[in-house]
């Protein structure tokens, strides 16, 4: 056959395949068809090869069945989990069940996170069981749960703090003592996408002030509030003596505040002024005032209060003021999280919402100054997430809940540590389940046909290594060299055979 028809049967061939859905990604796997071509048109009598069959590439996107930005994580055995048989599973089971009414309850579409979705079987397992001894409710997240190591990109660790409900002293009018405004949401505060008497306001993004029907400004930072820019407009809930107690309350979150009655009110965080918070304890610690190992909230209380001008100036640098709410509860009860529910002391954590689910349970583990400043008391205890914070960024971050009053504000206070955390993932949300859907590879040449098409080593091209003798040669020639599948080679520049130049014919020149 002619060179030109046979690169016209091998043009008509190569289109055949790529309309059938046949795509050859490999110089071998091309060798391989060759040697099926040729093994067929030399031996008439013997059966013809199957065919491959013909695979949809690329390969399809598949969802990932658990992402979470940033991450990374280390799939664990329990007997791996640091003091996980140590651990109170009882008292962790019982704040799961708190968190587990709220997602049983709902109804329709959930969060589009994958593990919201996954929480509601183990969920609905709990809602049947009244446990009440310890190696249960063990044995139940052992059974519907897998650990897994998780920690920011990078970094072996998660990082801890505390918090904690202030208890305060107050009072339901302005006198010479008590002359600090605790403030309620103003009716002026806007935040796009949601109605200006929503419930619920997001505690990050960009907070405006509506002026007139239209237009939107930056809402009052906290200098302009201390200033007075809202004094006056009814929003005061109470009035307390120090400026430091409220800045506190609105690092914590809540607060509880005793009046000289006898009588109290709870508050709870309602909404934020658009700013990021700062924290006012990294500027002691820049500016060499308070030594990092020596960090407290007990030591900035302290500071503040021996240097009035400077605390005054120290507050206005963290521009975020934050909004109360009062809530319906009794002294005996915790204060509430972003999840709806009362808080457990001791179990209760506050997460990164943008990234984790409400109700998710995280094993953390390591060492905590507990007992006081230089103690390093083990801690290695399963909580539930139930709370977030604008502060609360990133995979492994957690704020751990103590209670109310002078002591779990001493505890909370001191916290600032990296330690281990192990997420629990409802086994639900099964890898597998996606790994049976891969394609798999393209079966490898039988070793006959990899004899009579042998395969070049790409890299090395065609110079021979120094000292190759004609055996080797000969060896090569024949055998398959085993290593990484090369690109296919690039296909041949055919120039165009010359047509042949018909002689030209004299003709006469037409008279004009």
């Amino acid at each position: 056959m002619a060179p030109e028809a046979r690169i016209k049967v091998f043009l008509k061939n190569s289109a055949t395949a790529l309309c059938a859905g046949v795509v050859v990604l490999s110089s071998f796997s091309l060798g391989a068809e060759a040697a099926r071509r040729h093994y067929r048109s030399h031996h008439h009598h013997a059966p013809a090869l199957p065919a491959a069959p013909a695979r949809a590439l690329p390969y399809p996107q598949l969802p990932l069945p658990f992402e979470i930005s940033g991450a990374q994580y280390l799939p664990l055995a329990w007997a791996d989990v640091k003091g996980w048989g140590d651990d109170n599973h009882l008292a962790a089971y019982k704040t799961f069940r708190a968190s587990c009414k709220p997602i049983n309850a709902q109804t329709g579409a959930g969060e589009p996170k994958a593990l919201a979705g996954s929480l509601s079987e183990p969920c609905r397992v709990a809602k049947t069981l009244e446990l009440a001894d310890d190696a249960r409710a063990k044995t139940f997240f052992e059974e519907n749960f897998a650990p897994l190591r998780i920690s920011r990109l990078g970094e072996p660790d998660g990082f801890v703090t505390g918090y904690y409900e202030p208890v305060l002293e107050g009072s339901r009018t302005q006198t010479d003592i008590y002359n600090v405004p605790v403030y309620r949401r103003p009716s002026n505060l806007f935040v796009r996408g949601y109605k200006q008497d929503s419930v619920s306001l997001p505690n990050k993004g960009p907070v405006y002030r509506k002026i007139g029907r239209r237009k939107l400004v930056p809402y009052y930072d906290r200098g302009e509030i201390e200033d007075g820019k809202i004094a006056g407009r009814g929003l005061e809930i109470a009035w307390l003596k120090d400026p430091t107690d409220l800045l506190f309350a609105q690092i914590q979150g809540s607060a509880r505040i005793k009046f000289d009655d006898g009588s109290s009110v709870r508050l709870n965080y309602d909404a934020y002024n658009g700013y990021p918070y700062t924290a006012v304890g990294r500027i002691l610690i820049e500016r060499g005032i308070i030594p990092k190992e020596e960090m407290s909230m007990q030591k900035i209380r302290e500071w503040m209060t021996q240097n009035p001008d400077g605390a005054k100036e120290l507050r206005r640098a963290n521009r975020a003021y934050i909004f109360f709410r009062e809530v319906n509860l009794s002294d005996k009860d915790e204060a509430v999280g972003a999840q709806g529910i009362p808080l457990t002391a001791g179990r209760s954590i506050a997460v990164d919402k943008a990234l984790h689910v409400y109700g998710t349970p995280f094993f953390i583990e390591g060492e905590l100054p507990i007992e006081s400043d230089r103690a390093k008391t083990p801690f290695h205890r399963l909580m539930i997430a139930q709370d977030t914070g604008s502060a609360i960024i990133g995979p492994a971050r957690a704020d751990l809940f103590f209670g109310a009053g002078q002591e779990a504000g001493r505890v909370s206070g001191r916290l600032r540590h990296p330690m281990h955390f192990v997420m629990l993932v409802p086994k639900g949300l099964d890898p597998s389940a996606r790994a049976a859907k891969l394609p798999v590879p393209d079966p490898r040449p039988s070793e006959k046909i990899a004899k009579l098409f042998p395969q070049a080593d790409p890299g090395k091209g065609t110079a021979k290594p120094a000292g190759a003798t004609a055996a080797t040669e000969t060896k090569t020639d024949t055998v398959a060299i085993a290593g990484p599948v090369p690109l296919p080679a690039p296909r041949p520049v055919i120039e165009p055979a010359p047509e042949p130049q018909r002689p030209a014919k004299k003709r006469p020149h037409r008279q004009q």
